[in-house]
């Protein structure tokens, strides 16, 4: 893949962290003019703030994430709830209420949401994460049906063992209980390199991926097959 986003102006939220930063640098060496936003989305109002000030956007990348809380199930509070959600969910549909009516006017746009498959198999003590990852996957699948008609496409991946800072550290890879977790529960035997997933990104993003709809593909290293 050589060039597959030129021209295309791409927005990059909390571009400095989780996927951020390697998506920037990927996704300009596809040819693509990259607005790296680092602003927190759990604002109200900074979502339309970072929108209206990138001016035109071809592209969205919903880059979003958090330190997953690992509380037991019946000790998750209504805040780590709610906090969890306004990080993950709430941001969404600002974006989406602000970058998508001029893709649907121009009837070209692309909304890639960086996911989790933590809302594709179950794990303990990560209600709260996965059910706000999971609402993402939702939010995606409604919306790119709806979207689709006026041909803006909205999918999303979604990653696990994929080498990030955020989730994934130095210190966390270096531990042995990681490592015989790595080996036991990921078919690949190692983590998804950070470029894999985000070439995978920018190719979701290119023309290349008009076809695509409201798809969630997960990024994982077989450790779910859906």
């Amino acid at each position: 893949m050589e060039n597959a986003l030129a021209g295309k102006r791409v927005l990059i939220t909390q571009a400095d962290a989780f996927m951020g930063p390697v998506l920037c640098e990927v996704f300009a060496e596809q040819g693509a003019d990259v607005v790296a936003s680092a602003d927190d989305l759990a604002v109200v109002d900074a979502a339309e703030r970072v929108v209206r000030a990138a001016g035109h956007i071809d592209v969205v990348v919903a880059n979003l994430a958090i330190k997953a809380p690992s509380t037991a199930a019946v000790e998750v509070t209504d805040a780590e709830w709610r906090d969890v959600f306004a990080a993950l969910v709430d941001p969404l549909p600002r974006l989406v209420r602000v970058a998508a009516p001029a893709m649907v006017e121009r009837r070209a746009g692309k909304i890639l949401l960086m996911g989790s498959a933590s809302a594709l198999r179950g794990m303990k003590r990560a209600s709260t994460y996965s059910a706000a990852r999971g609402a993402q996957l939702a939010y995606v699948q409604a919306i790119g049906m709806e979207l689709a008609a006026h041909n803006v496409q909205v999918n999303a991946v979604a990653q696990n063992f994929v080498d990030n800072p955020t989730y994934f550290p130095p210190e966390v890879q270096a531990n042995p209980r990681f490592q015989e977790r790595l080996a036991r529960e990921v078919p690949l035997g190692r983590l998804v390199s950070a470029r894999e997933d985000a070439l995978f990104a920018a190719y979701l993003c290119s023309p290349a991926a008009d076809c695509f709809v409201g798809q969630v593909f997960p990024v994982c290293g077989g450790w779910v097959g859906r």
